[in-house]
């Protein structure tokens, strides 16, 4: 399990804050969120970023030796993820209390899995752009993509000599139309990043840089695969009942979807809410889809700020009716 740490731990312990990585990301992905006067201030907190198994450095197909390497290596849950990372706070760094668990995306799915699994360990949750289960409408939009990754006739099941480039540049032009909303692609907001950019442009990145040199496409199936089968329901204890599981959830939580986000739908967010019992839902609003929650606006990024800053202080954040 690959991590890093930002901070310094108070003597008492209660100031620990996880912020789990997201899919094929590492642990610096989420750093826009760490600073002075930020989401996450290590004035204030000791920060632990922890990566996914299959991202590529963490244990994963392409770092695993035979007999479990490619496409041999098990499938893993999220809550794998979360039990290892509890080993790691606990046996590793010491820490026995978590102050919040912060997530985008799959990091989300992990913040929701820790309040479920271990709900005396975690004070309050703040899952950003993802949900405490992948609904239908998610885990086929990814067998999609796993799809016309595997077609490419170099995949060779999973056993292939030279990474499979066209497969996953037809992954990456699949997943573009997803990221952002509809109204981000007619307003052209691509050229509030980028000036210079083009349609073209834009569109082509997804074709030829989506995923950076050396991706390995068993890493990137292993963690659509964890995607797919996120569902906090399967815990233990919850016999596949979803709402059992999120109506058990005792940490206090600030629910940040964004109200554009093609992948985990403002709409799942609302329906979970509904059964959440310290729950604050708070939709981001913005044009830039799935990315609102990751920075990638500096409006977006200056509204999650905010509003973690507060929440982790114990203050006020207005609530929006579920």
């Amino acid at each position: 399990m690959a991590y890093s740490t930002a901070g310094r731990l108070n003597a008492a312990g209660d100031n620990a804050v996880l912020l789990p990585s997201h899919f094929m990301a590492n642990a610096d992905d989420s750093s826009w969120m760490i600073g002075p006067g930020l989401a996450l201030d290590p004035e204030k907190y000791f920060i632990v970023s922890t990566e996914l198994f299959g991202n590529g450095r963490s244990s994963s197909p392409s770092t695993t030796a035979a007999p479990l390497d490619g496409p041999r290596f098990p499938l893993v849950s999220i809550r794998d993820n979360v039990e290892i990372v509890h080993r790691l706070l606990t046996e590793e760094l010491g820490i026995t209390h978590l102050r919040a668990v912060v997530g985008f995306s799959m990091g989300a799915m992990q913040a929701f899995q820790w309040s479920v699994s271990h709900p005396d360990f975690v004070d309050r949750i703040v899952p950003i752009c993802g949900n405490a289960k992948s609904y239908d409408h998610g885990t086929l939009r990814l067998e999609g993509l796993i799809t016309v990754l595997t077609l490419d006739p170099v995949f060779a099941a999973g056993d292939y000599t030279e990474q499979p480039e066209a497969g996953l540049s037809a992954f990456g032009m699949v997943w573009g139309p997803w990221l952002y909303s509809q109204e981000w692609w007619r307003e052209k907001l691509w050229l509030e990043r980028d000036p210079e950019s083009t349609y073209e442009s834009v569109v082509e990145g997804f074709r030829s840089d989506f995923f950076p040199p050396g991706t390995d496409a068993n890493d990137v199936i292993v963690q659509c695969r964890t995607w797919q089968r996120h569902d906090v329901g399967t815990t233990a204890g919850f016999d596949g009942d979803t709402r059992a599981a999120l109506r058990s959830i005792t940490a206090e939580v600030l629910y940040l979807p964004s109200e554009t986000d093609l992948y985990f739908p403002v709409g799942d967010a609302r329906h979970e809410a509904i059964d959440i019992p310290n729950v604050t839902l708070l939709p981001i609003p913005s044009l830039w889809g799935h990315p609102a929650g990751a920075g990638s606006s500096p409006v977006d990024a200056e509204f999650v700020h905010r509003a973690i800053s507060r929440f982790l202080a114990g203050e006020p954040v207005e609530p929006v009716g579920v």
